[in-house]
């Protein structure tokens, strides 16, 4: 099968790989007719975290089934599903408690399992043509009749819908509130979305580039444009002083101010002063155990300096964390396929599986336009 490999830093090739294939009795296979690269993507294709050469790269994927293990139940072939990024077992103690996302099995020594992921087990990803999925009749999302008409919108509740979706109940998001989100890329612009549905009352999103803000604009959103700074000013003076009732961070470790210069911290001390005394902040933008690509020593040992002072002072909370998928995907994928969200609306570039090392490059680049690649592995 062609399938997209990791080098080494900043260079991923499309190769031929042994087939993927049914390896236990539990396992589904799925011919990937979308994938999605994602900005969690980038972190290993410019070599920031510990990504072995040789892995086949991709989380964020869906397709039709074409085998099924002999103890799948459920999963049938022909079916078309949605796979979460975490995989889980479904029946250890997190799994159980519907924290899917960091199943207690799956990556022995670690809590947590992911496709193509530095650190989250062996698993291959989908950026290829097939993908073994185990456990199959947990982790498969089975669409309804319109998947075909509606994949660009299916894929994304692979990860960025219910991440974005995650944003907001780690913040405690309740109808009638204002909130703040810093990152106005796919998982901000989709926790922006997941406010609205959940009755946000105003929702402020802040980012330094323009073509991203106007996406935000198009969902509902106040466009902030911290290009110059005074991004936090902004939005004291738009919230009487107050700050928002909560906030969400979408950006991540590799997080830049106004001058491209890498400020782990930045956008979490942003939040202390943009939300208000006694909000609530969720937290799913990536921060790692170690960062050796940092530019300074705390970031190195993946700590930022944390102005915990205002925080405590503030009376804030904070949760985090990567989406438990699979306790959104259900419920969202109702959504889609009762028209009241379109998350397919956020995609700049759909491409063949064979460009996907230029896509790479131009999205590892930050360029202008490039917001949401996805990757069509049988166009």
């Amino acid at each position: 099968m062609k399938a997209l490999v990791y080098n080494g830093p900043r260079d991923v090739q499309v190769k031929e790989m042994p087939d993927a294939k049914i390896e236990k009795h539990t396992d589904v296979l799925v011919r990937i007719t979308t994938t999605n690269i994602c900005g969690s993507d980038l972190h290993m294709y410019e070599g920031r975290t510990g990504m072995e050469a040789g892995r086949i790269l991709g989380h964020e994927n869906m397709g039709e089934v074409i085998e099924v293990g002999k103890a799948v139940d459920r999963v049938k072939v022909g079916d078309m599903v949605c796979l979460p990024f975490n995989i889980g077992c479904g029946f250890c103690a997190n799994c159980e408690r519907g924290l899917s996302g960091y199943c207690l099995t799956v990556n022995p020594g670690s809590a947590g399992g992911a496709y193509g992921f530095a650190g989250m087990g062996p698993f291959s990803g989908g950026q290829a043509e097939l993908l073994r999925v185990p456990y199959g009749d947990y982790n498969c999302l089975v669409l309804p009749e319109d998947a075909m008409e509606k994949e660009n919108d299916y894929v994304m509740l692979s990860d960025i819908l219910p991440t974005g979706y995650h944003a907001t109940e780690l913040a405690g998001v309740r109808a009638g509130e204002s909130v703040v989100v810093y990152g106005a890329g796919p998982v901000g612009l989709m926790a922006a979305t997941s406010a609205f549905i959940k009755g946000a009352s105003e929702v402020f999103v802040v980012d330094m580039h323009k073509d991203r803000l106007a996406l935000a604009e198009k969902i509902g959103a106040v466009a902030i444009d911290d290009t110059e700074g005074g991004g936090v000013k902004k939005i004291l003076d738009l919230t009487g002083g107050q700050g928002a009732d909560r906030g969400c961070e979408c950006v991540g470790y590799q997080c830049c101010n106004m001058h491209g210069k890498e400020v782990p911290n930045l956008t979490m001390n942003n939040l202390v002063q943009s939300v208000k005394a006694t909000g609530g902040i969720g937290v799913v933008g990536v921060f790692l155990p170690e960062d050796p690509g940092a530019a300074d020593a705390l970031a190195k040992e993946g700590k930022i300096a944390f102005d915990y002072g205002s925080f405590w002072f503030k009376g804030q909370h904070i949760a985090n964390g990567q989406a438990n998928v699979k306790a959104y995907n259900r419920s969202l994928c109702k959504l889609i396929h009762a028209g009241k969200t379109k998350p397919s609306m956020i995609i700049s570039h759909e491409l063949a599986l064979d460009e996907a090392p230029a896509a790479y490059e131009s999205f590892g680049k930050r360029a202008d336009g490039w917001t949401k690649v996805i990757l069509k592995p049988g166009k």
